[in-house]
């Protein structure tokens, strides 16, 4: 059986959801194109740089309603990149636009480039949704990288996260020589450690991408989530845990082979160490943030149901039982893993 099998409701964001994102300069005056941008007119399969076709679908649009568009992805990029404070976008071109269907945010991924030394880059637009949000929020808040986005009603910003996509890394890079197979899997360890303590679901291997920095004598790896949608939403308690994938089962195996229980122990008390120190620098917008998941409806009721009694098996513990909404569940879980 697939470990999620079906699209996840959308959840608007609340007046209350809009005021927090107002308040950490999340809402911004940016123009809402997302509605725009599905009127193009034609379309054909995106290939890679190797020829093969993925999943997304190059578009195409009437010239008259491009030349609409493009001031207006112009200025949304420079909104995220220097907050507006560069009014001028004469030298930005859109070179191209992509739609993801199979996404459950149905994303266009812009790509953007400087006429002055051809350098490109990217962005998505995204339909808003509230899970998703909070997911976003929490990786900003809990993890150590910074997340960059925007929102205006239904349009949802995000910044291009770059590295190499994880399906790819793990059937062209696992395998190599120079791999520093030790460091790979303790950081995988630590990145599925993460995704459950705050319940970020659906980290399959198309779902993440792997940072890869030389470092003075050795190779630092960084593994990172690229999709929120499922950020507490399943009812299983299975699907938080990125080892659990098929598709991950490749690094899995490794972690296993090269990392003994202690080792595994050690770093999973470590990214709790580190989890625990960031909750407690960002103490008050991490207050703000789970007390307002808790009184929203993120997930059918009977997810929340199943995935309670999960987490109380998971840890032999009753505290979860009584919490009647994921958001409640998130905070608790949080709570109870970090000790805070």
């Amino acid at each position: 059986m697939a470990m999620i099998s079906r699209r996840k409701n959308r959840y608007p964001v609340s007046p209350a959801l809009g005021q927090y994102l107002y308040r950490f300069d999340r809402l911004r005056n940016i123009p809402r194109i997302y509605e725009d941008l599905t009127r193009f007119a034609g379309s054909m399969p995106y290939e890679d740089p190797s020829g093969k076709e993925t999943l997304w679908l190059t578009v195409f649009y009437d010239p008259e309603h491009m030349r609409e568009l493009r001031p207006k992805l112009t200025k949304i990029y420079t909104e995220l990149k220097v907050s507006g404070h560069d009014t001028h976008h004469e030298h930005l071109q859109v070179d191209r636009i992509d739609f993801g269907e199979f996404g459950n945010s149905r994303p266009f991924r812009i790509r953007i480039t400087n006429l002055y030394n051809d350098n490109s880059d990217y962005f998505y637009v995204k339909h808003s949704d509230a899970s998703r949000i909070y997911g976003l929020e929490l990786e900003h808040i809990l993890s150590p990288n910074r997340i960059n986005y925007l929102i205006n009603e239904e349009t949802l910003i995000e910044e291009h996260i770059a590295g190499v996509p994880g399906d790819k890394f793990l059937k062209d890079y696992l395998n190599e020589p120079e791999l520093n197979r030790v460091r790979i899997a303790k950081e995988f360890t630590k990145f599925n450690e993460r995704c459950f303590i705050r319940l970020l679901g659906d980290m399959r291997s198309v779902n993440y991408i792997v940072e890869v920095t030389p470092d003075f004598e050795e190779v630092q790896y960084r593994v990172r989530p690229i999709d929120f949608d499922q950020q507490s939403y399943e009812g299983r308690g299975k699907t938080y845990l990125a080892y659990r994938f098929d598709s991950n089962r490749t690094v899995t195996r490794l972690a296993f082979e090269v990392l003994n229980r202690r080792s595994i122990q050690q770093y999973v008390a470590e990214e709790h160490a580190q989890m625990r120190q960031r909750a407690k620098v960002e103490r008050t917008r991490l207050k703000a943030l789970l007390g307002l998941m808790s009184r929203e409806e993120l997930a059918p009721r009977e997810h929340v149901a199943r995935l309670a009694l999960d987490l109380s098996k998971y840890h032999h513990d009753d505290v979860y039982r009584d919490c009647k909404t994921m958001g409640e569940l998130t905070a608790t879980h949080v709570s109870h893993m970090l000790e805070i």
